[in-house]
């Protein structure tokens, strides 16, 4: 059970109701963290704007779910590592490479890097280094790619805190967490 109303399209006006309705047309549903986050339509319209903004971005949707369900599994956010598993597959990743990302890990050594740079900012609360930013360059990812990263990083973290704070209930066929809660 939510810890806050899940808002429904019937039920919202104004703005709120115009962005469910853009998400739902994206989705052919709407995903129930929509759902919570439209208890403050500001707060929907950062979210759905971040998504659009970094589906738009540099880096690839496939890295950007890979780094997705990294961010989740780190974080014990059952809601996006099901979430992110199902866009991952859409985005081209396979179900191998998910459960490789959900590791933090990749067979191919830029995704790796990618990977282990995400969850540097995630553990670390963002405290990284010259070296880590180097890192991620050495890896072969411009400046631009590097900020995209970490602007996943923080968006996943913002519906990582979501989910979890307001026990979203997962609409999404769900995936075993490696980390316990």
């Amino acid at each position: 059970m939510s810890r806050v109303p899940l808002i429904e399209i019937a039920n919202a006006t104004g703005e709120r109701q115009a962005l469910l309705t853009q998400i739902h047309g994206a989705f052919g549903a709407t995903p129930a963290m929509f759902k919570a986050v439209a208890n403050s339509t500001a707060a929907l319209k950062s979210m759905w704007g971040s998504f659009g903004a970094l589906g738009g971005g540099v880096i690839g949707a496939k890295l950007g779910e890979q780094i997705a369900v990294a961010v989740a599994d780190r974080n014990s956010c059952e809601y996006c590592l099901a979430a992110h598993t199902v866009l991952g597959r859409k985005a081209g990743a396979t179900a191998e490479e998910l459960a490789a990302a959900q590791a933090g890990e990749s067979s191919d050594a830029k995704t790796a890097a990618a990977l282990r740079f995400a969850l540097k900012l995630v553990e670390a609360r963002g405290q990284v280094g010259e070296a880590d930013v180097q890192a991620a360059r050495d890896a072969g990812f411009s400046d631009e790619e590097i900020v995209e990263i970490l602007a996943h990083v923080a968006l996943n973290l913002f519906t990582n805190y979501i989910n979890i704070a307001f026990a979203v209930p997962v609409d999404f066929p769900p995936v075993k967490l490696n980390r316990a809660a």
